[in-house]
């Protein structure tokens, strides 16, 4: 069966993990994705050794792409990169605002040259605005939007411990180009396509943001909930840290009456709703901590999911590597197979997880295989 995605060629001039990300899903669906690198690699390839020698990050986001290192201050390497876009059905590139443009590469130029082609950029803070030219890093996104002060417990502030701007900014950019191709189909034209970090998570920002706006600004609370209790981690008597979230009042009800066996907490008034409960959230969640305090957490556990209540351990990345529901995938790299997780589709008849590329390991072959019209582009 054809993947989905076959036939299409994307140029990725790309670093780091938002513009990886995106053209890591569009090699996974059949794309080919010719991933241009500068002499010395994708800064990423050197974050860490932890993934067989390679960098964990490089490893996650960059199989099934070509490698072709190019000096884009050179001659023959522009008409190599020209040569390539000529050809190209994508082009997604993360540099700095300007400077694909000061390499010869307008973007309006290119779409001039190519009006097939579909550009997507993806930057920090987009092509215009105040804040267009600053350099901008998952971190310092997170923090300019507001998600680290909403984020960790009351004393201070936190990251995200995963890069959630580069995602967000990622797969934004993808479904934008699957939008653009979809409507390349109807009409012939390609499309110009910006994507913000900033405005990525700004998006996600969108319920803190209406919440201060209408003077409930939303505190830090850890784990749990500024506008649900109980919501929260609770320790059993063995001191395994278990996560429940009650989305309703006929929830507390069975909460109380079927694990805790406590008949008179489920009729009190004091608890009976959502807005009791918050409004004496320490006293909610004194009632549950001691009730789980009793109870191991196997036996917790399988009152929990008897009574249908949603729960969940608090988990480390070591209890992940062993997780029963985890699914993973083996790719080759230049140091050896690696396995992590899969990516979330289940339909894995409609994906290619092809092998990570060694810093330019395929820059001869596209040389060869583009250098006519690279000559060609070169005299022009």
């Amino acid at each position: 069966m054809a993947l989905p995605l076959s036939g299409l060629l994307v140029l990725s001039l790309e670093q780091a993990v938002a513009a990886p990300m995106c053209s890591c899903r569009l090699a996974d669906a059949g794309a080919r994705v010719i991933k241009v690198e500068r002499p010395e690699g994708d800064f990423a390839r050197y974050y860490d050794r932890l993934a067989q020698g390679d960098s964990a990050y490089f490893v996650w986001l960059n199989r099934g792409k070509e490698s072709v290192c190019l000096d884009l201050t050179r001659g023959d390497d522009k008409a190599l990169f020209a040569a390539m876009l000529a050809k190209a059905d994508v082009l997604v590139q993360n540099l700095k605002p300007g400077a694909i443009a000061k390499l010869g590469f307008g973007l309006d130029q290119i779409r001039r040259q190519h009006p097939r082609l579909i550009t997507c950029s993806i930057s920090g803070y987009g092509e215009k605005g105040p804040y267009s030219a600053r350099k901008a890093y998952d971190m310092l996104i997170q923090a300019e939007t507001g998600l680290a002060s909403v984020t960790g417990a009351a004393d201070a502030p936190a990251r995200v411990g995963v890069s959630v701007c580069d995602i967000a900014a990622g797969m934004n950019a993808y479904e934008a180009i699957l939008e653009a191709v979809i409507a390349r189909g109807r009409s012939g034209e390609g499309a110009t396509i910006s994507i913000a970090m900033f405005d990525a998570m700004a998006d996600w920002m969108t319920v803190p943001l209406l919440q201060q706006e209408a003077g409930a600004p939303p505190r830090r609370i850890g784990l749990a909930h500024t506008s649900i209790s109980p919501y929260g981690a609770f320790r059993s008597r063995d001191g395994i840290a278990i996560l429940i979230s009650i989305q309703n009042d006929r929830e507390w009800r069975v909460l109380a009456e079927k694990v805790f066996g406590d008949a008179a907490l489920a009729a009190d008034p004091d608890f009976a709703t959502n807005v009791e409960r918050v409004k004496r959230r320490a006293e909610t969640d004194g009632r549950v901590a001691k009730a789980f305090s009793l109870l191991d957490a196997a036996l917790l556990e399988q009152k929990l999911a008897a009574a249908d209540i949603a729960f969940a351990r608090v988990n480390t990345p070591a209890d992940l590597s062993q997780h029963p529901h985890l699914r993973r995938i083996t790719v080759g790299t230049p140091s050896g197979p690696v396995c992590y997780p899969a990516p979330p589709r289940h339909d894995a008849d409609a994906r290619r997880y092809g092998a990570v590329p060694a810093v330019g390991e395929h820059t001869d072959k596209v040389r060869r295989e583009f250098s006519e019209a690279a000559v060609d582009a070169g005299n022009g």
